[in-house]
């Protein structure tokens, strides 16, 4: 019988999920390359490869069978072949921006291991969908509020977060959606650069968050009293604000975030907190042209840069912390422990704070491609991120599950019995 691609599920999996992958009718210990495939909305092209040897029957099961050194990764790695993806283009980072399609995943099957594709032995397609089937996607324009609100299948209510991004503006609604498919009502929240609100980051003001927040406390299909808030990079230090400042939060997970005000000033009412001063003359610049930001900023705790340090020990909710110990956007861990020290010094609960070796700062969901380097829209060039892709996979793993298991802890009070495994 002809080689053929087996995969589970067959056609069409979610973004987040795994995906079995195997390939039956290859002769008895046959020496094959796999190569999978997919383009970005952009038409910017991913690829990975690995090479592989089916066994005494001709069959080639990824859960079972190790990858062979010379292609994106070697050893047992099932996900290898998503995870591993790398642009073609340099400083490109992988995002969903249309949420209702999904990507389309190529796989070929080549004879032999060399430089270049032997012949096609075999080819699939298999979709990677985003939304699962029942979810709702809402578009929200209240007031000041330019959001996307999903909500799960059912009649609800779900317990309610507001999800938000980092320096790069716009709407990104990928990872609200991927979690509204867990059952939360999950309200990706645009804060810049996007529709009629401001072009740039120079100040922020909490009250256009409050009403988000307001909008969610009082949607029916939110479950009461009081909601998340999940944010990445600029998004965690908003998400501290939010919670330092604002009624109704009780819980907030950050990844990779900040204690201090970073970027832009930020004012609410009669309170202005400044950002975090930078020194430029602290990046480093590698060879390759990357820059290192790692050190530009200075310390919240030391003369007048303490302003920025945001109060979060008015905060009544209970806090998370996702760090990724090779972040080199800035030092996570750092903004962490003193984040957890403000808090007890305070007599407030102790946060959780989940660390990962190996993992850079855009710890994504699931089976995203780690991205080492891309551009940084506020320095004008390609900084790197840190990161060693296959910790970096497993973090995002582990990282997502914790994130889930902390939601629904505090939002619902059931506890999910969820354990880091790193």
């Amino acid at each position: 019988m002809a080689p053929s691609i087996r995969l589970s599920p067959a056609a069409r999996s979610l973004f987040d999920e795994p995906l079995a992958i195997a390939v039956q009718g290859l002769g008895p210990r046959q020496q094959v390359t796999l190569r999978t495939s997919l383009r970005d909305e952009t038409g910017e092209l991913f690829q990975a490869s690995a090479r592989y040897q089916a066994g005494d029957d001709g069959e080639l099961d990824l859960a079972r069978c190790p990858a062979l050194p010379g292609g994106s990764f070697s050893g047992l790695e099932p996900m290898g072949l998503l995870w591993a993806l790398q642009p073609e283009k340099p400083f490109w980072r992988l995002v969903k921006r249309d949420v209702q399609s999904p990507f389309l995943l190529q796989m070929e099957v080549f004879e032999g291991h060399g430089e270049r594709p032997g012949r096609l032995l075999a080819q699939a397609q298999h979709e990677r969908a985003f939304l699962r089937d029942g979810v709702r996607r809402v578009p929200v324009r209240e007031g000041r509020i330019r959001a996307t609100l999903f909500l799960p299948p059912g009649d609800g209510p779900f317990p309610g977060i507001i999800d938000l991004y980092g320096t790069g503006g716009g709407l990104p609604e990928y990872r609200a959606c991927l979690l509204a498919n867990h059952g939360f009502a999950v309200l990706a929240l645009a804060f810049y650069s996007y529709e009629d609100l401001p072009k740039g980051m120079k100040e922020f003001h909490l009250e256009y968050f409050e009403e988000a927040v307001n909008y969610m406390l009082h949607h029916t299909q939110v479950k009461g009293p009081g909601i998340g808030l999940l944010g990445h990079s600029k998004g965690g230090d908003l998400c501290v604000s939010m919670a330092s400042f604002l009624k109704g939060i009780t819980a907030t997970a950050l990844i990779n975030g900040s204690v201090a005000n970073v970027g832009a000033v930020l004012r609410y009412k009669d309170i202005t907190i400044p950002p975090l001063g930078i020194n430029p003359k602290r990046i480093k610049v590698g060879k390759s042209g990357i820059a290192d930001i790692i050190d530009v900023l200075n310390s919240p705790l030391e003369g007048p840069d303490q302003q920025s340090f945001i109060p979060l020990e008015k905060a009544e909710c209970c806090f998370l912390f996702i760090v990724g110990q090779d972040d080199h956007n800035w030092k996570s861990e750092f903004f962490a422990v003193e984040g957890s020290k403000r808090l007890q010094a305070h007599g407030k609960e102790k946060p959780e704070i989940v660390c990962y070796p190996g993992a850079g700062h855009y710890i994504e969901p699931p089976f995203f491609p780690m991205c080492a380097a891309s551009m940084h829209l506020l320095f004008g060039k390609p900084v790197m991120w840190g990161g060693e892709p296959k910790a970096h996979c497993e973090a995002q793993i582990d990282a997502w599950q914790q994130i889930q298991a902390f939601f629904r802890k505090h939002l619902t009070g059931k506890p999910s019995g969820t354990s880091s495994n790193l």
